[in-house]
């Protein structure tokens, strides 16, 4: 944001639908993630920093869309990568649906691509 006045919630579409019910890098790599992210500016869905491959980190990075909120299922808090705080944001404040991943994929996921030492390659 480079007004001086911008609140992280400026950059944000609320009409934007996520990209997909998985992380978009981990899913075209064969990958898994432990936690998934979304971004508040484009829907891309990337996996958290704990997650091997840290794509909503990497996403943030890559495009500068700093606001994202947790894609998991009965999570609705947001967070801001440029000031590395929690956004509060007004009540009402809602992405287009889905806001999470489905219910029946497991966490960490998705199904069948886990493995089974996984709580040793997370970060």
């Amino acid at each position: 944001m480079t007004d001086p006045g911008a609140t992280p919630t400026d950059a944000v579409d609320l009409s934007v639908p996520p990209s997909g019910a998985g992380c978009v890098e981990c899913d075209a790599a064969g990958g898994w993630w432990v936690h998934l992210r979304r971004c508040a500016a484009c829907g891309h869905v990337g996996c958290c920093d704990s997650s091997p491959g840290q794509h909503a980190s990497a996403h943030y990075a890559a495009t500068g869309h700093s606001v994202m909120q947790s894609f998991e299922p009965g999570e609705d808090w947001f967070w801001d990568f440029a000031h590395a705080a929690v956004v509060d944001v007004p009540d009402g404040f809602e992405l287009a649906e889905p806001r999470s991943h489905p219910l029946d994929q497991p966490t960490p996921g998705p199904r069948g691509r886990v493995p089974a030492d996984w709580r040793s390659k997370i970060h």
